[in-house]
């Protein structure tokens, strides 16, 4: 994909410093469908980088990845585009719905992943790019890749301020927002920065359901129920009823602040959707799993870990006496894969449904441990 040409770069830097010149970019990137935008320097961010080996370091990292695999690249502009001078920041939203309960036999989707919102934003900064271009400069889109500290970005660029959730707010309307930047090397006037907004609110903080936002802006993902779904493994036994009825995703931190609060909007199209059949999962093929649900991330690209959650699912709300309910545990308890198994056994123990498991004597470490739980026999 061409970026631009250093050959075709304008002689008069002082018309793209302009207030003018970068509010014309602002106005094509709102044409093109983004909610917010805004501009801001490219020059690293430091700071950021710091704060993110800080907490790599302590462990709150809870092994993921992203930003945290090699800071030093992801909060550095410079290594997207060797002359970047500008990062144009545009925030898509991403629509909430009210929401009642998730009902039996049902899981909950977070909002940003009922459908591909990333792609509708890459498609809008593009066209911020396609401008830039063609004044001669060079641009490059990044969003949700890793490249770039995405929120950090849209902070210095006056997009939002940093809510005591990690999550970016933007006045007036929340976090429901996914986040990208056009790396460019034009000069822009920069966009004022926010002050922050959050004041003395602790309503993420005390809504959280298993403590992880530690301080303003901390998250230990350790605790954290948007990352356990996503992470390898098996899902930490302390926070599985704090699971409910998530497949993946957690909006918790989301839907009680509230800045924001009346963007959430009855469901009513199919792509908002914010739950789905516990049988399209569990009965599903891996290959299906990955058609419908490909774009999200999952760990090691292995479906396996779709049917963890689940299961986990499946036991805080299924209902004991639903022969649909008995034939999936039945055949998750007979699985070759002792992920599977394991988180069956921890299933059918949370419906009183012991009887599941006469006869089953299973040499797995994972599994023994789940049987030995529900017996008290941990650590005999």
């Amino acid at each position: 994909m061409s970026i631009g040409h250093p050959s075709d770069k304008p002689a008069a830097e002082s018309a793209v410093e302009s207030e003018a010149f970068r509010d014309s970019l602002l106005a094509v990137g709102s044409s093109a469908g983004l909610d917010a935008i805004g501009v801001a320097g490219a020059h690293p961010f430091d700071d950021v980088r710091r704060e993110i080996e800080r907490r790599r370091n302590e462990g709150l990292h809870g092994g993921m990845q992203f930003t945290f695999r090699n800071p030093a690249r992801s909060t550095d502009p410079t290594r997207i585009l060797a002359e970047a001078r500008s990062l144009v920041v545009g925030a898509r939203r991403t629509p909430a719905a009210r929401l009642a309960e998730v009902g039996a036999g049902r899981m909950r989707i977070a909002a940003y992943a009922r459908h591909d919102h990333y792609a509708d934003l890459r498609a809008s900064l593009q066209e911020v790019a396609e401008r830039l271009r063609s004044d001669g400069w060079s641009a490059v889109v990044v969003a949700d890749d890793n490249s770039l500290v995405d929120r950090a970005a849209a902070v210095r660029a006056g997009v939002g301020w940093w809510g005591r959730n990690a999550n970016v707010l933007v006045p007036g309307r929340g976090s429901w927002f996914v986040l990208g930047s056009v790396v460019t090397d034009a000069p822009l006037a920069p966009s004022p920065p926010l002050d922050d907004g959050c004041g003395t609110c602790r309503q993420c903080l005390d809504g959280c359901p298993t403590g992880a936002i530690l301080d303003n802006g901390v998250i230990d993902a350790r605790r954290c129920l948007a990352w356990l779904v996503q992470a390898p493994g098996p899902i930490p036994r302390e926070f599985r009823e704090a699971l409910g009825g998530r497949l993946y995703g957690c909006d918790d931190c989301q839907e009680v602040c509230p800045v924001g609060r009346s963007e959430r909007i009855t469901e009513g199209r199919e792509d908002l959707r914010a739950d789905v059949e516990l049988s399209d999962v569990l009965d599903a093929t891996d290959d299906e799993l990955l058609k419908r649900f490909g774009r999200w991330y999952i760990a090691e690209r292995d479906p396996r870990y779709l049917r963890r959650n689940a299961l986990v699912a499946l036991g805080n709300t299924g209902s004991r006496t639903d022969p649909d309910v008995v034939r999936q545990m039945r055949r998750a308890l007979a699985d070759p894969d002792p992920l599977i198994r394991s988180h069956a056994v921890w299933a059918a123990g949370r419906l009183d449904r012991l009887d599941l498991l006469d006869g089953i004597d299973d040499s797995s470490p994972d599994v023994a441990e789940e049987l030995a739980a529900l017996t008290g026999r941990v650590g005999s």
